[in-house]
């Protein structure tokens, strides 16, 4: 036991002391962090857009009135879903769907005052959004010139660089009509620029819809007020905590469960991979051949998989402290119900018990394959299906959340290489208490045997020369040579 322990603190210590490691444990938070960040920085630093409109359509059309109406409206619809986005790490979902219900019905600045009463932190540090495009008067020039090409040569002189200072536009855009139907001319300053674009296309749908419902005798007030209406739906189970409605803690297990299957994936992939390069290198540096003078080969199997599985277990601990205290400090009622699911009906013990066995089932079959490669690419022809039977319970975890008892779901989470992963998002759906504590004898049973076939192919591969492939590493398995 002690050898086994000093073989796992070795084997910590060869990662941990080293400045690398340090830098990827902080570089993931911090650039999670800045993942978050960069589109709201992108967003704030995103110009806004000087836009003139220029009305060639007919006489009485209204098509100018009503993209200007089309345009402001849109506009209005993403400031009140920054009012909803804002309350919701504060008062929930049911809280940002109330703000967003006042600011629909009386007003911006209604939702404003709601967002305020709903979530004060919130309210407090609520800036009005910044929009991507503004409308403004069209130069004299260009509203006093014929259409024609010397009007579209001023609408191209105003969005060049040869513009007069201060008055460069963003975009000129000349509303027409083509066969009856509101259509544009749009002159930009960057071609590769489609905000305006995307924004008058909308428009122009919008004004259309009006003009045919104005035309079968509909209100455009009538059609307006129907665009606003939002459905009041309240959803009802018997599995709700209540007994009755369905609230967001309600679905807050599923997403638990899909977050830990997704971090159990990563870390298995990380400690693989740190097993499989550590003795790929020990072999080569005959490193591996001195510690088996002192210790046996099952020793060193696992003193190696608990050293790898102390480190993950750091970065673990490191990145849900980060990402707990953050939690806690940005949206402190939703920290508190993700504690509560996880205390709740035995998941964390379940969830523990998958990623150790998960990580068993995997950690020790990517030592046995390092034990018989001296580089990189002796290992790609295990690596292969090994990731591709990694890839799957991917793709059926997503499933695991809309349909927990789906019959492939069912089947995926007993066959033990994908239990931990499907199991895990699956188990806060509430399956039978027989299912799970067959899935973990099953996996556990599994993890057992690849102990067994890896110890064997480990110590195999450490003592010989012979390339990696499917022959020499079956038959290390079967005689153990």
């Amino acid at each position: 036991m002690n050898r086994i322990l000093m073989i796992a603190r070795r084997e910590f210590m060869a990662y941990a002391k080293t400045v690398g490691f340090w830098l990827s444990l902080l570089a993931f938070p911090l650039f999670g962090a800045l993942g978050g960040a960069i589109p709201i920085l992108m967003k704030s630093a995103e110009p806004v857009r000087q836009v003139a409109l220029v009305d060639e359509a007919p006489a009485g059309s209204g098509v100018a009135a009503a993209v200007r109406q089309a345009l402001e409206t849109e506009q209005q619809k993403g400031d009140i879903s920054a009012l909803r986005m804002a309350a919701i790490p504060e008062a929930g979902v049911e809280g940002g769907n109330r703000v967003r219900q006042i600011a629909e019905t009386e007003g911006f600045e209604a939702g404003v005052a709601a967002l305020k009463r709903e979530a004060p932190r919130a309210g407090a540090a609520f800036d009005m959004p910044r929009r991507s495009l503004t409308l403004v008067a069209p130069p004299a020039e260009i509203a006093a010139a014929a259409p024609g090409e010397a009007r579209d040569a001023l609408a191209r002189r105003y969005v060049s660089d040869d513009a007069p200072e201060g008055r460069k536009l963003s975009a000129v855009v000349f509303l027409t009509e083509a066969s009856g139907q509101p259509a544009a001319r749009i002159w930009t300053a960057r071609a590769t620029d489609d905000a305006v674009e995307d924004a008058v296309r909308d428009a122009l749908k919008d004004a259309n819809r009006h003009r045919v419902f104005t035309s079968s005798g509909i209100d455009p007030a009538v059609v307006a007020q129907t665009d606003r209406f939002r459905p009041d739906l309240s959803v009802f189970s018997p599995k709700a905590r209540s007994g009755g409605e369905v609230s967001f803690r309600d679905k807050l297990p599923t997403v638990v469960g899909l977050a830990v299957g997704f971090i159990l994936w990563s870390l298995i992939i990380t400690g693989a991979s740190i097993l499989l390069n550590s003795v790929m290198e020990e072999k080569s540096n005959k490193i591996l051949e001195v510690l088996l003078s002192s210790a046996s080969a099952t020793e060193i199997l696992t003193g190696k998989v608990l050293g790898v599985a102390l480190l993950t277990l750091t970065v673990l601990l490191a990145w849900g402290g980060l990402g707990g205290i953050g939690l806690l400090a940005a949206a402190p009622d939703v920290a508190r119900d993700i504690g509560s699911v996880l205390l709740s009906n035995g998941l964390l013990i379940y969830f523990l018990l998958f990623m150790v066995g998960g990580y068993l089932m995997y950690a020790v079959l990517f030592a046995a394959i390092g034990a018989f490669c001296d580089t990189p690419r002796d290992a790609q022809t295990l690596m292969g299906p090994i990731m591709m039977v990694l890839i799957v319970p991917l793709l059926v975890m997503q499933m695991a959340i809309r349909t927990p008892d789906a019959t492939v779901v069912k089947v995926m989470s007993l066959i033990p290489p994908f239990t931990p992963f499907v199991m895990a998002a699956r188990a806060p759906s509430g399956p039978p208490l027989i299912e799970i504590i067959g899935a973990l004898i099953g996996m556990f049973a599994f993890a057992a045997l690849m102990i067994w076939i890896a110890g064997r192919a480990f110590r195999a591969g450490a003592l010989s020369d012979v390339k990696l492939n499917w022959k020499t590493f079956l038959g290390a398995v079967r005689g153990g040579r």
